[in-house]
């Protein structure tokens, strides 16, 4: 009886030693009545303290972080801006279906989330990562100062006193700046994926748990798919007291789990080594499979009746299928029996395995390393002009995972242009037809970087300059491999019409002559057409003609999707030839007409000749 009464003591004083540890104001210390200093509970103050933190709380299981909600209304934020098409640093302008934009990636995924919606197959991006550095390369509206900073997380009381203590990478502010970057241009993303398609995010350790969150609230938790890791380097790095990483991750979410379908990767000899056919069964090369149920399986337990009549007694879980397909097996020969009738044999033929299973790490001995990616692009440049570019391979096996030769691939933080690179190598390898849009910002390259060394500006020129000197050397690598090698170029910029909201006192005689034509004056045909394209939703890699009728220029894309004319005082003859072709859509200047009246008319002569066609006067 006094062992258990110690043993209870025990217990309890343990018990004691927990609470104490979570609230040490609510544990107090007496002598019992042997005299032993023991540790007792105000019940009556933890009470308090709980009912005080928790009973009357409103708490909730969340992610959060300072910017949060300005960085959801950033996401949604209108824009007046446009993409300009820019033949000059394009290549192969007409028969490309790859696109290459040069600008901020968040409007210019604004921009886009029309033309894409739901069309995108696969998303890769490698973002910059949380270095500590209060300059972003991405320069958002949501970035708050110091003061404001401050002020949203109370860190002052009314006294001035700091109420809580702050340090470099451990603090809110280091952290919050990086989730609110991704977490708005991940709602953008979201869009424009495809049912069956995929996100692959590069990231390291500094904010891979955020990330984890951030894209379980964007995407769902139900849909991440898995985390990989890359092991970036082969060789060890570090000092002597310090771990060497050689690793980082790609984490992946679908789209929506019941429809995708994760590709499996080809087999290689030493994935088949264990395959062979001793009993030269003519159903090929072989290996024995597991024959035992993993879960305890009382139905599935029973003995098994070798030809000459031996029992083998079941697994300890009961054997893997029911008696009727046991013999169904067995009749078919892919159960046999051991030369000594002491267990059955279950085999797995080769012929009839279609891939192998993709892990969750990557070797850099199979998908490539940093140290790859910079000689890749040695090959190309005569100094490479980034430190670490992810390899080709790398999202060479992303995109074969994906499993769809025609897919459109998206990466808008397209820093080198790997993304390119790695989808015009898959394609010359299984005669594919996938497409690509590239996203960068002109961040101008520092005077001490090889790229500005090389001549190259900005990031996106280097970018350029990448894909066509890769698109050579992949065809001199695949003399008879086909493949689209070339990118149109459009750039980011304000909207192509001027601003025509002035109060009422504003207006002056010179205002009113300037604003005679709405569009501004740099502005081409092009530009107005690659405009429209955007405000209809349509791609913007389709092809397109030119022509003149009766004096104007007359712009057909995609044989009919729309058919624009920016001329100004357009003739009733082009405009009854163009009701006449029946575009889906057509276009024209506010100024094509010289007044009201002939605009009218336009109106009418598409109600008589094309009454499904839908006009717009910009």
């Amino acid at each position: 009886m006094d062992k258990m009464r110690m043993e209870s003591e025990d217990i309890q004083q343990d018990n004691v030693a927990k609470i104490a540890a979570l609230f040490p104001n609510c544990v107090t210390e007496a002598r019992d009545e042997d005299g032993h200093l023991k540790k007792a509970i105000n019940f009556e103050m933890l009470k308090q303290m709980l009912s005080d933190s928790v009973i009357d709380g409103d708490e909730a299981y969340e992610f959060t972080w300072v910017g949060k909600k300005a960085s959801i209304v950033e996401a949604n934020r209108h824009i007046r801006k446009t993409l300009r098409p820019n033949k000059e640093e394009s290549s192969d302008w007409d028969h490309t279906h790859n696109i290459f934009i040069e600008g901020e990636n968040l409007d210019a995924l604004k921009l886009l989330q029309e033309s894409y919606l739901g069309k995108v197959k696969m998303i890769y991006i490698d973002p910059p990562y949380n270095t500590g550095s209060d300059r972003f390369i991405y320069p958002d509206q949501y970035g708050m100062n110091q003061d404001e900073y401050d002020e949203a997380v109370d860190l002052y009381d009314e006294d001035g006193n700091k109420t809580f203590r702050e340090n470099s990478d451990s603090d809110p502010r280091y952290h919050s700046k990086w989730c609110s970057m991704i977490y708005q241009r991940l709602l953008l993303a979201r869009n424009f994926l495809t049912d069956d398609g995929a996100i692959f995010i590069s990231i390291d350790d500094k904010e891979q748990e955020n990330l984890k969150k951030i894209g379980d609230e964007v995407f769902g938790s139900s849909n991440f798919v898995a985390t990989i890791v890359w092991q970036h380097s082969i060789q060890p790095k570090g000092y002597l007291g310090s771990f060497s990483i050689q690793h980082s991750y790609i984490m992946i979410w679908c789209k929506a789990s019941d429809q995708f379908k994760l590709g499996s990767l080809e087999r290689t000899a030493e994935d088949n080594k264990a395959y062979s056919n001793p009993d030269n069964d003519p159903n090929g090369p072989w290996r024995s499979g597991d024959v035992r149920n993993a879960l305890y399986r009382p139905n599935l337990i029973y003995d098994i009746i070798s030809p000459s009549g031996k029992v083998i007694k079941p697994c300890a879980n009961g054997w893997r299928w029911s008696k009727e397909t046991v013999k169904e097996k067995i009749r078919t020969g892919e159960i046999v029996f051991s030369e000594d009738e002491t267990r059955i044999i279950r085999k797995i033929y080769l012929k009839n395995l279609e891939g192998r299973a993709p892990e969750t790490i990557w070797f850099g001995k199979d998908v490539g390393t940093t140290r790859e990616g910079i000689s890749e692009l040695k090959d190309l440049f005569d100094r490479a002009p980034f430190d670490t570019p992810k390899p080709t391979k790398l999202i060479e096996r992303c995109a074969y995972l994906m499993n769809d030769p025609n897919m459109i691939v998206m990466d808008f933080f397209a820093g080198s242009g790997t993304t390119a690179d790695s989808i015009m190598q898959l394609n010359a390898k299984d005669k594919g037809n996938r497409k690509w849009i590239l996203i960068q910002y002109p961040e101008e390259c520092a005077e001490t970087t090889n790229a500005y060394k090389e001549g190259y500006k900005t990031i996106s020129q280097v970018a350029m300059e990448r894909v066509r000197r890769a698109a050579k050397k992949i065809h001199q690598d695949n003399p008879d491999s086909k493949f689209d090698d070339g990118f149109r170029v459009l750039k980011l910029d304000d909207t192509n019409m001027k601003d025509v909201y002035y109060a009422a006192g504003d207006y002056t005689q010179d205002l009113v002559s300037m604003l005679e034509s709405n569009v501004k004056p740099d502005r081409t045909d092009l530009d107005l057409l690659f405009g429209c394209l955007l405000d209809w939703g349509l791609p913007l890699s389709l092809p397109y003609t030119s022509e003149t009728i009766d004096g104007c220029t007359v712009h057909t894309y995609n044989d009919g999707d729309l058919i624009a004319c920016f001329d100004e005082n357009v003739p009733e003859s082009v405009i009854k030839t163009i009701a006449k072709r029946q575009p889906l859509r057509a276009v024209f200047r506010d100024t094509s007409f010289a007044n009201s009246p002939a605009k009218i008319n336009v109106g009418e002569i598409f109600k008589l000749l094309a009454p499904d066609t839908r006009v717009k006067v910009i």
